[in-house]
């Protein structure tokens, strides 16, 4: 064996080793296997970063951006609590949440799409009674499967593209897995909505930013608008479309008269009325009734750079200016250039109009400001913030225009106008442009961990096939496939890359795999699509454990789930994946 080759097996080796030991960062171990390739001399100096020139670079990264611009629009949210409200049954709205998952993990990043569906998913089950343990999983495994219908859904199939093209001049499009992944993910689905039953029962999640305060907590005002759908609803209405999560207190009317409103009191154009509410649960509410926000977006225009209006929570210290004075008192508009959104109170109901009532040490209040001035104030009126929970309430929103330019993208890349990179940087830089996210949320919006190990790992996993070293490890696997019917050949490689995957980042288990499969092909005579296929599928889909991808990972804490919870519904749905996925491939991508 060459030097080269062993030496690339050494660092593949290292790598292995560090990822199972989980006591490095997945991006600092990619670092430090392209350090080592390049100082071994498997990666030649002048193409150690042109990982980061990739492609996939750049599409996982704009994915990331239009999808954080889809979230804060509240579109997705909107269009699917009216059918859970409908869907008591908990089989029914895990399959229906776990569908929607699903569907929008093949246009958006698979990550980006169970980061909108989680809270969802968290009150539908406060709602029924169950724990977010029965819901997390299956959304997360449904993500994965998602994933695997369309080019830009996960990062395995962005990859294996590239291999593709690697070795034969050529890249998957679009809409190539999808014969393979649309009908996986429809039987993967249908098993999720009513295998979520193997879970253990009533396990207890870490508490999240979105939960650090009771939901009644908080006290806003919001007037009922001309146009909005609520007039002519009763109080009781209101509160039903909250889903309990609201709580309507007052109403005021007749010239500011505040009134203690029975349920079956209508609402009137102009009314007020104060609510009790958290600020993410009330969001839903006001985009869906298009309700107005007293205070919010009140704050005059500034000249700066970073002009964008911000929303922030905080805690009145003990020598805060604000104590025994209120808002009106303290001209915080005026003089500060804040807006009060919301006050929350420990262990009290607010039953003042919120400008007349007086701040209390402890009181834990919602301002809304400019970028620049907010941190400045929050030290000038002696408030300490709490945890960023990156809350939109109270911010003109964008509706359906993110949606409109993902399709538009999604259009020009059925249509060969843009190559999927152009066309999804063009719609990250779109959403910013139009205000549908502030370019301080584009930046954060991205995974950047996962962005620089991928960066790091292209040319490690380009060197196992210019060292040769894929060549020995398809050799080894061909004196395990000889004589086996081509089906189980395909079969081998896919169960191979699945196992792989847990004891690797999924990303990098496809890095390695892809070279290996097309070196495997070429010596058993066959086509590498289906060879590449197999491992794309495989790499996208982990549900043995927490580690191989970050949707796994994502759901752990929330849901209460340890190691072993993975393989009680993951080992069932990856035989099931193992099977129909082989023989989709086969049948899809012929071997000959």
């Amino acid at each position: 064996m060459p030097l080269q080759q062993i030496e690339a097996f050494a660092v593949l080796v290292a790598m292995l080793i560090a990822f199972l030991t989980d006591r490095i960062r997945y991006e600092l171990v990619g670092g430090m296997a392209l350090i080592l390739s390049v100082i071994l001399g498997t990666v030649p100096a002048d193409k150690a970063f042109e990982g980061f020139a990739s492609q996939v670079i750049i599409i996982i990264a704009s994915i990331l951006v239009v999808g954080r611009a889809i979230t804060i629009s509240g579109t997705i949210e909107l269009a699917i609590r009216p059918v859970l409200r409908l869907a008591r049954r908990p089989s029914l709205q895990i399959g229906f949440l776990t569908a929607c998952v699903a569907f929008l993990s093949a246009f958006m990043k698979n990550v980006g799409t169970l980061g909108i569906f989680m809270p969802i998913a968290i009150q539908a089950a406060r709602r029924s009674g169950r724990s977010p343990s029965d819901y997390l999983m299956p959304l997360a495994f449904g993500s994965l499967l998602g994933g695997t219908i369309t080019l830009i859904g996960t990062s395995p199939n962005l990859l294996i593209s590239t291999v593709r093209e690697q070795v034969e001049g050529k890249s998957f499009s679009l809409f190539d897995f999808t014969p393979v992944g649309l009908p996986l993910t429809i039987v993967g689905v249908l098993f999720l909505g009513v295998g979520w039953r193997l879970l253990p029962r009533n396990r207890r999640g870490t508490t999240g930013p979105d939960q650090q305060f009771e939901i009644e907590t908080y006290t806003s005002e919001v007037t009922v608008p001309e146009p909005s759908p609520f007039v002519g609803k009763t109080v009781a209405d209101i509160e039903s479309i909250g889903d309990g999560a609201i709580r309507v207190t007052a109403l005021v009317r007749e010239s500011g008269r505040r009134h203690i409103p029975l349920p079956n009191w209508k609402l009137f154009a102009g009314d007020i009325l104060v609510l009790e509410a958290d600020p993410v649960a009330l969001k839903p509410l006001l985009d869906e009734g298009r309700l107005a926000l007293h205070g919010a977006g009140e704050v005059e225009a500034s000249s700066s750079k970073d002009d964008t209006l911000q929303t922030v929570e905080a805690v009145v210290g003990v020598d805060s200016l604000m104590i025994g004075n209120t808002s009106s008192e303290l001209h915080l508009r005026q003089r500060y250039q804040v807006s009060l959104i919301a006050i929350s109170r420990a262990g009290e109901r607010i039953s003042s109009r919120l400008f007349r009532t007086p701040f209390r040490p402890g009181d834990v209040v919602v301002l809304q400001g400019r970028g620049e001035i907010l941190n400045d104030v929050l030290a000038e009126l002696g408030c300490l913030p709490l945890a960023d929970r990156s809350l939109t309430i109270g911010r003109p929103t964008q509706r359906y225009l993110p949606l409109l330019i993902l399709v538009l993208a999604m259009v020009a890349i059925g249509f060969q106008l843009m190559t999927p990179a152009v066309a999804f940087f063009t719609a990250a830089v779109l959403v910013v442009l139009v205000g549908a996210i502030t370019p301080k949320e584009a930046i954060e919006s991205v995974d950047w961990p996962v962005v620089i190990m991928l960066g790091c790992l292209i040319p490690v996993g380009e060197s196992l096939k210019t060292t040769g070293a894929s060549d020995l490890i398809g050799d080894a696997l061909k004196a395990v496939s000889v004589g086996l019917p081509p089906d189980l050949d395909i079969a081998l490689v896919l169960v191979v890359s699945m196992l792989v995957t847990p004891f690797l980042h999924h990303a990098a288990a496809v890095v390695v795999m892809g070279p290996v499969a097309a070196a495997l092909a070429h010596d058993l005579g066959y086509s590498p699509e289906p060879f590449l296929m197999a491992v794309a599928l495989g790499g996208s889909c982990d549900f043995l454990s927490p580690i191989g991808h970050q949707n796994n990972a994502l759901v752990m804490g929330p849901g209460g789930y340890r190691f072993g919870d993975y393989w009680r519904l993951g080992l069932p749905l990856s035989i099931l994946v193992a099977i129909f996925g082989t023989f989709l491939i086969a049948r899809v991508w012929p071997v000959h």
